[in-house]
């Protein structure tokens, strides 16, 4: 298999948004759990995702992962490789964003790597290298307060500073607007300049356009899904890549069986789409404290609730919690150790639902997905046609457990009818 364009994600959920861009705008694409092994055969594509949850480890385990994924898929043809963030830019102090970024510039000859988390269509905005969340700058928006990594600096080109040994710069709207050879030079000067990395500023989609293109010339890119819209156009354009038919309808083939909903998101959009699909389904409601001190008696008294409800449809079972709540959680506990909890109580979960014939799974939250996944062990993901945007319908490649039918959502993703949407099209 050669491909043409490579591509990390720090988390599960982002994969899934990346691949689904990448589907939708021409490339047949699969998402990867990590490296392939060798003797999982994956269908002839032009890219392939490799789903990493390397956000919020050490900054140096997140380095040697994302290093390893990038051999591999250098190995495989990229002649791009395009780091997925998020696109409200997760990140500490301490990483990873900025060191991932510099290790694979340097793994690749150097140069400056074009960064931006910009993706109008879901509202993530730059200007002037400040974030916006709608018309709200980053640090002043809902989503300041993540419970790993709150953002509470909109200057992208301040927060990449910190994390960073290179210099930032900014490719301001300015430059963008007038078209992919003004970016080009202006990634010229600025690495004159000694930058090594550069925020850029993208509002419209045709800022992405022209993004993409310029980026496609340079080895290595860090951004959020939106600059993916811009580089699979641009691949699509030089006719590298003909436009064709996808694989959606093949994706979601039936496969019958039990429905189920984990949630491990506290974001407001995933409290919300919960309140909203209680009124249709039965939903549980975990105790995150017991998740920590009891945790074996909770999960088996959720799997007894589940064992009575699934014959009659889909249940949900969520561990999410109001930000006030894991606030205070987190106080007692500690931030790692109450996020580990319950990641492997709802992976656990989730497993017990699938070995108890759950075949369509929805999972809320980028940390209960990447941890729902790997309890699974399942090697790899067939993207299908898009539930809400940035979250595809995934059918399983290489699944122990069969075929099965996954959707896999970043807490702030998705409307109010999200978990019903997801189901209607899952069967």
């Amino acid at each position: 298999m050669t491909i043409l364009l490579g591509s990390i994600a720090d988390d599960y959920t982002g994969a899934s948004d990346l691949a689904n861009t990448l589907t939708k705008n021409g490339l047949a694409t699969v998402q990867t759990v990590g490296i392939p092994d060798p003797s999982l055969a994956l269908p002839d594509v032009d890219a392939v995702v490799v789903s990493l949850k390397i956000r919020s480890v050490p900054a140096d385990e997140a380095v040697v992962a994302a290093g390893q994924a990038e051999r591999w898929l250098r190995d495989h043809g990229a002649g791009h490789v395009l780091y997925k963030i998020c696109s409200t830019f997760d990140s500490t102090d301490a990483g990873n964003i900025g060191p991932v970024t510099e290790a694979l510039s340097t793994a690749a000859g150097g140069g400056v790597v074009l960064v931006t988390p910009a993706f109008p269509e879901t509202g993530r905005t730059v200007y002037l290298g400040h974030l916006f969340v709608g018309t709200e700058p980053l640090n002043e928006s809902p989503l300041k307060d993540h419970p790993l990594n709150p953002m509470h600096d909109a200057n992208l080109v301040r927060v990449m500073a910190r994390q960073s040994r290179g210099r930032i710069g900014l490719v301001d709207l300015a430059t963008v607007s007038a078209g992919a050879p003004a970016v080009r030079a202006r990634l010229d000067k600025l690495r004159a300049e000694g930058v090594t990395a550069a925020i850029a500023d993208a509002i419209f989609e045709r800022d992405l356009e022209i993004l993409g293109e310029a980026a496609l010339e340079t080895p290595v890119s860090t951004a959020a899904s939106g600059l993916g819209l811009g580089l699979a156009r641009a691949l699509v354009r030089s006719g590298r890549v003909p436009p064709k038919a996808t694989a959606a309808a093949d994706a979601i083939r039936p496969v019958g069986g039990h429905a189920a909903i984990i949630a491990g998101s506290c974001s407001r959009a995933t409290l919300r789409q919960l309140a909203v699909a209680e009124q249709s389904m039965p939903v549980l409601r975990l105790d995150p404290e017991k998740l920590l001190t009891a945790a074996p008696d909770e999960i088996s008294a959720a799997l007894s609730w589940a064992g009575e409800r699934m014959d009659a449809g889909p249940i949900i079972i969520a561990a999410s919690a109001t930000p006030e709540a894991v606030s205070r959680l987190q106080s007692r506990y500690g931030r790692e150790i109450s996020g580990r909890a319950i990641e492997a109580a709802t992976s656990a979960i989730a497993a017990e639902l699938v070995a108890r014939g759950v075949r369509r799974l929805v999972v809320a939250g980028g940390e209960t997905s990447g941890a729902v996944v790997d309890q699974l062990g399942i090697p790899a993901f067939l993207i299908g046609p898009e539930i809400a945007p940035g979250v595809p319908v995934l059918r399983t490649i290489g699944n122990p457990q069969g075929d099965m039918l996954l959707a896999l959502k970043s807490g702030n993703f998705g409307g109010e009818d999200f978990f019903a949407a997801a189901l209607s099209v899952m069967h």
